[in-house]
Formats: structure tokens, sequence, C-alpha cells
């Protein structure tokens, strides 16, 4: 397996072990000697190097703390330490917020949501949702997940070639519209995919325009708002026809959707903020775990040994349409987990956070500056042969066991590595309010296709490029096969 948009990883110790002091890299400054790196142009600073190869940009960062960089006038830092993503997202998290450059960079899309909001104004939309992601909310959904896995998968004939990231796409706004909007997105599908094209290509890091203002009126911004006033436009229709639906005592209105509706009608959230977070779920919220089922796939279908692994398991276990309450389990796949978890290790479906300093700090030795560009990345901690054996390598066996905040490392005999080495759902407060629905629908959705299909590769090499999401860089294209052996 391959992907061409990496660059080779910087040198580093291959031992699953913790660090010590010696095990760290100084940060790399780009504009001294320390860097093997072209400088910073004048003007436009670093990104030529980051649009030529965006995750290559962020691959040079393995083995160091630190590696500064700059945008345009935005001084940056990628934290390539997990000591140091911690501190940012969890130990002094208040002292971090999303900053200036998140909002022009995605405020058109996300507004005023809650990906973005600040203080008092976050916590509060916060609470509105939470009760939509409680433990046992999440488990009652199972039903509804496998139930659209499996009708997905009955669809399919043998030996059918299945363009998995369009499928999973489909399948999990299906699942999302259906348990946390209660709506049936029909129609309306296509006005999301649309939209969902377009968020990719208008935030394509490979592109220069990427990182300039929407107004410019170039083709891909006029789609680009084009296709964003429409998803607007829809959702505001979705919202009118919840309201009514309320006003006429209908529904549950236990949904997250009526929920948010309800904030609205009580002043604790005004109506542009509603369809901000509509847009974010919509968007964010399927897109998210449709590209960690796409890889999933993938990676399962180019590795025949691990993927004749799971099916075992998944027979031990038998048909998950058949006991869905069993499935839903958290115990009840941990084969298919471990091959989650290894997923979202290898592709995290959000490649980068971002986060500034509210004040100067010290952060892992450094002085940064209020207002500096920090740069939290999955990809690099993710792939840092100082905490991973063979970090390229699909390999779900270094997953052996699972605790409520997310997996554990397979040899206890050894050092834990450092909590924050892992971050896929992020980390701290501000964690994903999604994560624990996002794993279910992975867990469920895989079992439900690999107790029904073999799959084979179509696609001989993933290609993936960074965007708003890590996107695949063109069809990922499998063949099912239904004598599983």
């Amino acid at each position: 397996m391959s992907e061409d948009t990496r660059a080779p990883a910087a040198a580093g110790d291959s031992s699953d072990a913790a660090p010590t002091s010696d095990d760290r890299g100084g940060p790399i400054d780009i504009d001294g000697d320390q860097s093997d790196r072209p400088r910073p142009l004048p003007v436009i600073g670093n990104l030529h190097q980051i649009t030529s190869d965006p995750l290559g940009f962020f691959d040079a960062a393995r083995g160091r703390d630190l590696m500064a960089y700059r945008m345009f006038t935005d001084q940056c830092y990628v934290v390539a330490h997990p000591d140091g993503v911690q501190t940012v997202l969890v130990d002094d998290d208040e002292t971090y917020r999303k900053g200036e450059m998140m909002r022009r960079r995605v405020g058109s899309l996300l507004g005023d949501g809650i990906f973005l909001a600040e203080g008092d104004d976050w916590h509060r939309q916060r609470a509105t949702m939470q009760p939509a992601f409680y433990r046992d909310r999440i488990t009652g959904y199972a039903d509804a997940m496998i139930e659209a896995s499996a009708a997905m998968a009955d669809g399919w004939t043998d030996g059918q070639v299945v363009d998995v990231a369009e499928a999973s796409s489909e399948l999990t706004l299906a699942v999302l519209a259906d348990t946390l909007l209660g709506i049936d997105p029909g129609s309306d599908r296509d006005v999301v995919a649309r939209a969902a094209d377009a968020i990719a290509a208008r935030y394509d890091s490979r592109r220069v325009g990427a990182f300039l203002p929407e107004w410019i009126p170039s083709p891909t911004n006029r789609r680009y708002r084009n296709a964003l006033g429409n998803l607007r436009r829809t959702i505001d229709r979705i919202i009118d026809d919840r309201r009514t639906a309320i006003e006429a005592g209908e529904g549950s209105g236990t949904d997250l959707l009526s929920m948010l509706v309800a904030a609205t009608a009580d002043g604790s959230m005004d109506d542009e903020t509603l369809r901000d977070n509509v847009v974010t779920f919509l968007f964010a919220g399927h897109e998210t775990t449709a590209l960690g089922l796409t890889y999933a796939l993938y990676s399962l279908a180019d590795s025949p040994t691990e993927q004749a692994s799971v099916l075992d398991a998944i027979d031990e276990f038998g048909d998950p349409a058949d006991d869905p309450d069993g499935a839903a389990a958290r115990d009840a796949f941990p084969a298919v987990d471990r091959v989650v978890d290894e997923t979202l290790r290898l592709y995290p479906p959000v490649h980068v956070f971002f986060r500034e300093p509210a004040r100067p700090v010290e952060l892992l030795g450094t002085q940064i500056p209020a207002g500096t560009v920090l740069a939290i990345s999955p990809w690099t901690c993710h792939r840092d042969s100082r905490w991973w054996d063979e970090p390229e390598t699909f390999r779900p066996d270094r997953w052996e066991t699972r605790t409520e905040q997310g997996p554990k490392q397979e040899t206890e005999s050894k050092p834990p590595r450092p909590e924050y080495a892992y971050f896929p759902f992020g980390g701290g407060p501000r964690h994903c309010i999604g994560m624990r629905f996002a794993l279910l629908e992975l867990r469920l959705t895989l079992a439900v296709f690999l107790s029904r299909y073999r799959f084979e590769p179509v696609t001989e090499t993933l290609s993936v490029t960074p965007s708003a999401t890590l996107q695949p860089d063109g069809p990922v294209r499998l063949r099912v096969d239904s004598d599983r052996r």
C-alpha cells in the first residue's frame, strides 16, 4: 500500500518505548541552518512547500518537537510531540483557541457553529447537543446503522466493482440523516454530495487558491459559493419543516435537529447558528465517518491475511443483522475494533487541527507569542517511528485492548507510548462530540459488509490528499466476492 502524496519520514527511533529527553528532536527553524527544507519566500512564506507536497510537509516534522513555518504573515509551528499536543488540547486548553486563522479559512463554511465557537458560546452549544450523544442514545442508533448497511450490501452482486468512497458517503449520510436529524435525505442527497465535492475542491491543499480569500472569482470559488448557498437553502427548508412538525406536536423531539430547533425557541441559539450547526453535522458528521470506512475497506482488501482474520472473527458472531443488540455491545467485535483503530491511525480523516495561544506561552521549551498558529497533526504523530513500529504499515494486531478513552498499545511489557501519540478525534474538552457515534457506525458497518463479502482491490494504489479532510485522490474501487474464502 502506498500514498503518492507521502514524503519520506524523518529519521527516528523505531521502538514503542516511551521517549527519554534524548529522544526528542529540537524545534526546526525554517529560517535557520537546522532545516533541510527550502527557506520561506518573501510574502508567501512556506506556501510553495505546502502546496507542492502537503503531507510531505507534515512528514518533515516527524522526530521533532516543533517545526516552525510561515504562511504569509502568520508565524506557525507544527506541534509534533505528543506532550505538546496534550498541553494544547487538554492540560492548558483554556489558554488556546481556534483563532483568527481558522475563522478566515473555514468561517464561511462552518460559521458560528460548535466547531468554531469559543468560550461561553461553545459551552452552551455543547450542552444543548450533548444529550443526543449520551452512550445509551448512541447504542439506540445501532439498529438503524445495521439496517442501512445491510440494505446497501444486499444490493451489491457477486463480482461487482464498487467505488467504496462513493458508497460510504451515501451510506453515512443516510444514517446521520435518519438518526441525528430525523429526516430522509431523498433528493437532498445530491445537494449535499455536490456541496461536499465543492468543499473538497475549495480546500484542496495542493492549490494555492485554497489559502486565498474565497471572494476571489475563480471557478473553484464560484462553484463553492453556489454549492454552499444551495446547501444552506436546503437546510433552511428542513429546519422550517421541523419547526412546523414540532408546533403540530408531531415527532419525538429527541433527535439532534429537534434539540437545536428547541434551543432557538428558548433564545439560547439564534437561527443562523442553528443553520451553521446543521451544515457542520451534514458535512463533517457524515464525511469523516465515510472516509474512515473507505480506508478500512481498502486496507483490508489490500491485506488479505488481515481480512481473513477478521472474517473468521465475524463468522464466530454471525450476521450482525440477526442480533443488533449483541452487535452493538462494546466487546462484540474486537478484531473489527482493531481494524478501526489502525485505520484511524494510518488515515486520520481530520489530518490536522489548529489552535492559537491567547497569551504568550512556553511550549516544549520554546517561547510562543500570542496568536501564533499551532498546527496539531494526527498525520504526523500517528506515523512517527518514535511511537510506532513500522508506522507506514497497516497492522491491526498492534492494538489488543480498548479503554473508554480509546485503544491501548499491544505490548504492555514496554513503557506505554504517550497518550497523545494517537488522537484521531482530537482531545480534551473539545474532542469530537460524535466520537462514540462514529466508532459504533464504523464497527457495525464493517461487520455487516464483511459478514456478506470478501473485498479485493481494483484500485491498485491508494493516493490521499489533504483538503478540509483527508480525501482519496480519485475513486477507491473494490470488487465484492460473496465466496468469502
